[in-house]
């Protein structure tokens, strides 16, 4: 039986805490799916198509993650795709208030799917999206906290 998890979220843009939780993932899932989440509400930098480039390279060497993209509710996306986990990483107080309500509502919404939270690693815990665009933006070095083709892109994106 393989043991399969759905890490889900915007990507804009993928950073390296994400690719941390997604291989270290990879030591507890067989397949991690990286479901790159469609979301009309949020104005992305990324276009859904650019992001699953981005991902779909980072990831290209192991067999083990599939990349793919979602709309609606992540319980039925995760039923869809045959996993029992739905995977996700943890920075700190913040991010588990809101983490832990959404296990908790995807609890009740499918007792069968699991939440399994990772602690972001040490090296990564202060990153999230939106501060690598504002950064990148105002023309930061990004050394260390996206890929070198992240990076690329959004020096492209802000010129």
């Amino acid at each position: 039986m393989t043991r399969s998890a759905v890490y889900a979220g915007s990507f804009d843009p993928l950073t390296n805490g994400h690719v941390d939780i997604v291989e270290r993932g990879r030591s507890v899932f067989d397949r991690v799916v990286v479901a790159v989440a469609r979301n009309i509400s949020k104005a992305p930098l990324f276009s859904i198509d650019e992001r699953i480039e981005i991902v779909t390279q980072t990831f290209a060497g192991d067999p083990g993650v599939e990349v793919d993209t979602f709309e609606g509710l992540l319980v039925d996306y995760a039923r869809a795709k045959g996993a029992g986990s739905i995977l996700r990483g943890l920075r700190g107080v913040a991010d588990f208030e809101y983490e832990l309500q959404m296990s908790n509502m995807n609890r009740k919404l499918a007792q069968d799917i699991e939440t399994v939270f990772l602690m972001t690693g040490a090296t990564h815990f202060y990153v999230s999206s939106r501060l690598v665009k504002e950064v990148a933006k105002l023309g930061g070095n990004l050394d260390g906290v996206v890929t070198p083709d992240v990076a690329r892109r959004l020096k492209e994106k802000y010129k």
